[in-house]
């Protein structure tokens, strides 16, 4: 009984957690253009290129969890 509980509050959590997932997306994005658009060191450019047009693939595919690993991948170079 406990794990039916358990598994019915999961499954109503998970709208709400994609949700967030995908806000936290689009800030990941945001936060790439912009860093892009301050002129990174050169060596980051590449790396932040291939992140940020990562982020925006799995954005579209709505594969949120892909979509943040971009964007930590993006904070690594940025030393965030």
């Amino acid at each position: 009984m406990r794990i039916l509980l358990l598994s019915a509050c999961l499954l109503a959590a998970g709208p709400a957690l994609a949700a967030d997932d995908a806000s936290s997306c689009a800030e990941g994005i945001t936060m790439i253009r912009d860093a892009l658009a301050l002129n990174p060191p050169e060596t980051a450019v590449p790396k932040l290129r291939k992140a940020l047009r990562v982020a925006e693939r799995e954005q579209k595919e709505g594969e949120f969890d892909e979509c943040l690993d971009a964007v930590a991948d993006a904070r690594k170079v940025l030393g965030r």
